[in-house]
């Protein structure tokens, strides 16, 4: 595992004026992160993980805290909330096989859409996959989830149906 990279560690503002800070996950963020899926309304939940799950499972959680910050990074957006850290946002992708492409996905607490926090994820997202030699990102998108289509070719994002299953969208853009 790599060090932690605290040089992707961002203080920024939202379009309201709100501060809002992007960190790599930690190991440590078990609890934040189960929180944070936890509040997702079921529909954003299913919209993300695809299916109906209500929390994550141990291994589930495992997987997405324990990171190596170069083949898997995920960036968390946190908020400040009577003096303890709140997770309203996740952006993460993996790096398949060859090692040169990645897979995103990204999640944001229902409460804070339409607030700038997703593409101040997905910019920095994008940044930290270029400088750990990503070529090209790519995402599979439920074809009914309408605003993460538009936010994707918002981001340069070419999204065409998926040949293998017309319920997907494909979204590819290099790097």
């Amino acid at each position: 595992m790599a060090d932690y990279p605290a040089e992707l560690v961002r203080n920024r503002f939202l379009f309201d004026g709100s501060p809002v800070t992007i960190r790599p996950i930690r190991a440590d963020d078990k609890p934040m992160e189960q929180d944070f899926v936890h509040h997702l309304s079921a529909d954003s939940r299913y919209k993300r993980f695809m299916s109906t799950l209500n929390e994550l499972p141990p291994g589930k959680l495992k997987y997405l805290t324990e990171i190596d910050y170069v083949r898997h990074l995920a960036l968390v957006a946190i908020i400040q909330r009577d003096g303890q850290d709140v997770e309203i946002g996740v952006a993460r992708y993996v790096a398949n096989p060859n090692g040169d492409d990645c897979e995103f996905a990204i999640a944001i607490d229902d409460a804070w859409h339409g607030s700038g926090v997703a593409g101040i994820l997905m910019l920095t997202l994008i940044d930290a996959a270029r400088a750990r030699g990503m070529k090209k990102m790519e995402a599979f998108i439920l074809a009914s989830n309408d605003k993460m289509i538009k936010f994707a070719r918002q981001l340069g994002f070419d999204v065409r149906r998926d040949a293998d299953d017309p319920g997907m969208m494909h979204a590819v853009r290099a790097l």
